[in-house]
């Protein structure tokens, strides 16, 4: 999923290349208009959701609220209702709203917790990383058996050159596959088509990770799940907190926000000297995405947040509802994400999205054998999967889904994808020319 991307100006450029005439073309196009439609969507969903019995009760214990805050949005853009096509909201969601609730939620982290959890999440993170590396030229040969003319393409216009940078979005994210862009050199057209797959591919797996998130019991236990590191953790969380949250006052409130954003601020003026430096200084440090911008942008605000967590003062945000507020930043960011999909680019590029759902199932399949073999809770699949393919973005909306607490374990293991990911979509991507060429 493209939800991190190289610079500040960058970060949502492949997107709206894509989305900028569908979105120019809605109803409903006013930035002020279309955010308060999806705080009303919001409202609208969480206020059934917060429903105790009736038709609303077993409606949500079927569909989880997350999906509905992420696809109605998506239907309203896709239908031609609402759109944001110069992606401002975007930009505004992922720059600011982002690294403040990463900070936020960072206030309440049990670090020690966190480590208890053992090395079974980085064997499926890393299980992940090699479903994606497999599963691309596993993908395009199984497609080819049918179509041959889905590996096809010349020159700029090879599939296999277009799919690299699927392969970098999956494994880190957008940063990563940018520098795929550059390597490999896909056509515009063929990139155009290949971000679109992308987003939507990623954001349907987001989905299912969602709606798994709802029904967790019943995958732990089908997974003979060992529960005590999870379970322990939750506890301590628990515990930390029990009985000490009390109603925010409006001062509450406003110190809540200057933390995250003032946290936000340092953190970008950080980023606009660290990026350059390195790209200025240190060149090969672009491969490890040094000299992206967003990912100082990620980095720091996430150190800062664990930084604090350990300052009584600002740990104790907690009880007043840090942890609340930054929930209510990821929600949106949801909505405004199902905002930039398309979901007619199904009909356009049928054979591509197929390749993509083999690529994504056969990574899906890989994590859930590994997690039956050493017994994993499935919050470790969601979350080791999601930091793998949607980035520092959506890894910690996944991991909130199972407990808000923990969004943060989601945001470490994305920036350890940032890490692998060139050099994994590189691997993957030779093998996927070798499956096109034969050689």
């Amino acid at each position: 999923m493209t939800n991190d991307n190289a610079t500040a100006a960058e970060a949502i450029a492949a997107v709206i290349e894509i989305t900028e005439v569908a979105h120019a073309d809605a109803w409903i196009t006013n930035k002020a208009a279309v955010l308060g439609i999806l705080l009303v969507i919001l409202a609208f969903i969480f206020r059934t959701a917060s429903r105790e019995s009736g038709g609303w009760k077993k409606f949500y214990g079927i569909v989880p609220s997350i999906l509905l805050c992420y696809f109605i949005p998506g239907l309203l853009s896709t239908l031609g209702i609402i759109g944001d096509p110069s992606g401002d909201l975007y930009f505004v969601a992922s720059r600011f709203l982002l690294p403040t609730c990463l900070v936020l939620l960072c206030l309440a982290i049990d670090l020690p917790g966190i480590a208890r959890l053992g090395p079974k999440l980085l064997i499926l993170f890393f299980t992940a990383t090699a479903g994606i590396i497999l599963g691309g030229p596993f993908a395009l040969w199984a497609i080819s058996l049918i179509d041959p003319s889905v590996v096809g393409g010349e020159g700029p216009d090879e599939v296999w050159r277009g799919l690299s940078t699927v392969a970098g979005s999956w494994i880190g994210g957008g940063a990563n596959m940018t520098a795929m862009k550059e390597v490999f050199e896909p056509s515009s057209d063929l990139f155009s088509a290949m971000v679109t797959v992308d987003v939507i591919v990623a954001n349907i797996w987001m989905g299912f990770m969602l709606w798994m998130a709802g029904r967790a019991r019943t995958f732990d236990r089908w997974l003979k799940a060992d529960m005590t590191a999870m379970d322990d953790l939750q506890q301590r969380v628990e515990k930390l907190y029990a009985g000490k949250a009390r109603i925010p006052s409006t001062s509450d409130l406003i110190t809540i926000c200057a933390v995250g954003f003032a946290v936000t601020g340092i953190a970008f003026l950080a980023a606009e000297h660290i990026a350059p430096w390195f790209e200025a200084n240190h060149p090969w440090s672009a491969r490890f995405s040094l000299t992206k911008m967003f990912f100082w942008l990620v980095v720091i605000s996430t150190t800062v947040g664990l930084l604090l967590s350990a300052v009584p003062a600002a740990r104790s945000l907690e009880h007043v509802g840090a942890s609340k507020v930054a929930t209510l930043f990821l929600y949106i960011l949801v909505a405004v994400i199902g905002l930039e999909m398309d979901l007619t680019a199904i009909a356009t590029y049928p054979w591509l999205f197929a390749v993509g759902l083999v690529w994504i199932l056969f990574q899906g399949i890989l994590l859930f054998g590994m997690a039956k073999i050493i017994k994993a809770p499935c919050f470790f699949i969601a979350v080791g999967s999601q930091a793998n393919i949607g980035g520092a973005a959506s890894a910690p909306i996944v991991a909130s889904a199972f407990n808000p607490r923990l969004a943060p374990v989601g945001v470490l293991l994305a920036v350890l994808g940032y890490a692998v990911g060139t050099y994994g979509a590189w691997v993957c991507a030779n093998l996927m020319q070798m499956v096109s060429t034969g050689s």
